[in-house]
């Protein structure tokens, strides 16, 4: 994709949503932290039901590390490798508390030292918590970058470095939640939306997708 036409790309998804946010419900650091870790291989919809309840009483790691791993377990069940995700989020809790007097790093390779925080997650916590003009490549942002042109690669980590390259500085800030939004609700895995698409026009996907046919109003007469 042009450079010019990046900027405009940018510009059309900015124009839609002025000031997107991570649609995932969070308190503080901590509770964000937290849920980007359980959102591994599952929903936003449904880490935020398992959550709900589970933020309301635990807002710290010294309340996760009360609450404990067997309770935690109950809230955050219906959240796909629920077991694993437990005893990573109780570890990390007990990491924080005795490396970082409880509190979040403003650090990626701190945060990826914790339990179950690999670098996406790190960069979602970075973005959304402190501000960082990070890009967390997902499934979302993979398939986007590569479909448009925007920032083709072979990994995440080669379609994050090309976008931190060609991403102008206007748009850094909200690029990752921009790219998710798109990827989630337009630019779909199975039939991209292009008859509706804001930015069809600089995208290098081809052949578009066509707006789906109206179903007749007139049925056929049965003899």
């Amino acid at each position: 994709m042009k450079k010019a036409d990046i900027y405009q790309f940018y510009a059309r998804l900015a124009e839609d949503i002025p000031e997107p946010k991570t649609e995932l419900n969070y308190v503080n650091p901590y509770t964000l932290l937290v849920a980007v870790a359980l959102s591994a291989q599952a929903t936003d919809v449904g880490v935020n039901k398992a959550t709900k309840k589970l933020f309301e009483t635990v807002t710290t790691p010294e309340e996760m590390l009360a609450l404990g791993e067997e309770q935690l377990k109950e809230h955050i069940r219906t959240v796909g490798l629920f077991n694993t995700k437990a005893k990573n989020v109780i570890r990390a809790a007990q990491l924080l508390v005795d490396e970082h007097d409880g509190a979040v790093p403003d650090d990626r390779d701190a945060l990826e030292a914790l339990p179950g925080v690999g670098r996406k997650t790190a960069n979602v916590v970075l973005n959304e918590a402190f501000g960082i003009p990070t890009i967390a490549v997902d499934t979302h942002i993979f398939r986007v970058s590569n479909r448009t042109g925007l920032a083709p690669g072979k990994t995440p980590l080669a379609v994050e470095k090309k976008l931190e390259k060609v991403t102008p500085e206007d748009f850094k800030q909200h690029a990752h939640h921009w790219l998710i939004l798109h990827g989630r609700y337009l630019c779909k895995a199975r039939t991209p939306e292009c008859w509706r698409c804001p930015v069809a026009e600089f995208c290098r996907f081809k052949p578009k997708t066509p707006a789906p046919k109206a179903k007749s109003k007139n049925r056929a007469k049965t003899a």
